[in-house]
């Protein structure tokens, strides 16, 4: 049986993922962005962010814009790969084929 990564599999940080893998390889977005796109608080999403970035899955950098300190955020491609390799880990596990096709005894 697939294992799901338990770094990506928290709901929240899942939600995370899944936002950055829509933006093209090497985007970035903004925190506040990111944050009004998932509904998360700063704190609650900062603590998902450091998990991600611990795992080597996001990539976060601070900058300026003009003289307005500014976070943006990119999943790296590991956390890419990591992503897909979820995303069919999950496909293996609600595929009715994958299962063994032989019925078991307490089927029969």
């Amino acid at each position: 049986m697939t294992e799901l990564d338990p770094v990506i599999h928290a709901q929240a940080r899942l939600r995370v993922v899944a936002t950055l893998s829509a933006l093209g390889d090497g985007d970035r977005i903004a925190f506040p962005r990111l944050q009004e796109l998932l509904a998360m608080t700063a704190g609650n999403l900062s603590v998902h962010l450091r998990k991600l970035e611990d795992a080597g899955y996001v990539e976060v950098s601070k900058t300026h814009r003009g003289r307005t300190p500014a976070t943006l955020i990119r999943l790296s491609r590991r956390g890419r790969l990591a992503f897909e390799e979820y995303t069919e880990a999950v496909r293996a596990l609600l595929d009715p084929t994958s299962l063994d096709p032989t019925p078991s005894k307490e089927q029969s």
